[in-house]
């Protein structure tokens, strides 16, 4: 082999490394504020334009269905959370799972802060997905496999948030709840395969990687911007709320110094 083409262990190696050194540098808590700070308007204004023209189009200038009638509109607002619901425990998994590997200040922020929020969009996508299923079919609730998955879901954030907070050493909570974070992702799975493995009242899901969305493209337009301004709105939420904690941290570390950790700020 010439000397100039490295062996492949040396660069799977290199390769390592640089994620590691990428993922530590940006994974300190007061840089991600200084960063977060200057992104911080674009994703709120894209927020607000994105949901604006989507639920603004979806709401009032999309075609009823030919089934469902006006009553499909709702899912300009559920279909979204019901994403987001999904995503952001996902995001709290991998939060606990950083805690738990690399004790980083900063998954434990954000894991603070990620279950407020990814609650808040669970209880509307319940909520939403309630208000439509009343006149699809006659009630508004049913222990149907993917409702009652959503619902578990919206437990398994409500027991982070208070998990997280029941000790009075921070660290035992952020352990604790992570470990809560990463066993609740199995529900996951479940929410998205539910309809395929058990005889629910919910359709087959619309919008899929594997074949063309069932819906026609005057309604699917409209759903894409509500989803990405709802997602950039979820981004933005929690960006705030960090920075927030952040700050919070440091504030504590100057009014209390024999309680300051030098890796959080």
């Amino acid at each position: 082999m010439p000397d100039s083409i490295p062996p492949r262990s040396c660069t799977s190696h290199t390769m390592i490394t640089r994620t590691r050194h990428f993922f530590h540098y940006y994974a300190n808590p007061g840089r991600f504020y200084h960063i977060s700070t200057r992104i911080q308007p674009y994703v709120t204004y894209s927020a607000l334009f994105f949901t604006f023209i989507g639920l603004g189009w979806g709401l009032f200038f999309s075609p009823p269905d030919w089934q469902q009638g006006d009553t499909v509109r709702i899912m300009y607002i559920h279909v979204p959370t019901a994403i987001l619901a999904s995503a952001g425990y996902a995001a709290l998994a991998l939060c606990g799972l950083s805690t738990l590997v690399w004790q980083h200040p900063l998954a434990n922020l954000a894991a603070m802060e990620i279950a407020p929020v990814g609650a808040c969009a669970t209880a509307l996508c319940l909520i939403t997905g309630s208000l439509r299923g009343k006149p699809m079919w006659g009630t508004y609730w049913v222990w149907d496999a993917r409702l009652t998955s959503v619902l578990i879901l919206f437990f398994l954030y409500l027991g982070h948030i208070s998990l997280i907070r029941a000790f009075e050493d921070k660290q035992r909570g952020y352990q604790a709840a992570a470990i809560l974070a990463l066993a609740g992702v199995i529900d996951l799975p479940i929410i998205k395969f539910s309809v395929d493995w058990w005889n629910t009242l919910h359709q087959p899901d619309s919008i899929t990687l594997t074949r063309a969305p069932t819906i026609s493209r005057s309604m699917l337009w409209p759903l894409i911007l509500s989803m990405l301004g709802f997602s950039l709105g979820f981004c933005a939420l929690v960006f705030a709320r960090l920075r927030a904690a952040i700050l919070e941290v440091r504030i504590r570390a100057l009014l209390f110094p024999s309680h300051r950790r030098s890796n959080i700020v």
